[in-house]
């Protein structure tokens, strides 16, 4: 398994089209075959920087996954809501693997 990790630099006065890009991949993308982690967006510090993370089963599922991801009628109706709104400046993917599991159970104070 891994996942990947995409960081968005958005308009800050483009947010709020930014969050209705995230719902919307928070439909395709699991529909269409990887585990959305989720989209996380400008709260507190930068007002610019957003991040979009999910788990896929190998990077050969992934490009299987971004076909179908391009072929889905929502998908594609994503993509061009970004061309023609222009909120995202840049947008980068890392594939990361996890080191530290397994991991302790959460101890509350």
């Amino acid at each position: 398994m891994i996942t990947c990790f995409i960081r968005y630099e958005i308009d800050p006065f483009k947010k709020e089209a930014f969050a209705e890009y995230a719902r919307n991949w928070g439909q395709a993308i699991p529909r269409n075959g990887a585990d959305l982690i989720g989209y996380f967006g400008p709260h507190e510090g930068s007002a610019t920087t957003a991040y979009g993370v999910y788990n896929i089963e190998s990077l050969a599922a992934y490009e299987a996954y971004r076909a179908r991801l391009a072929a889905d009628p929502l998908g594609r109706e994503n993509y061009e809501f970004s061309r023609r709104e222009r909120f995202i400046l840049k947008e980068d993917r890392i594939f990361l693997k996890s080191v530290s599991a397994p991991h302790a159970k959460l101890v509350l104070p």
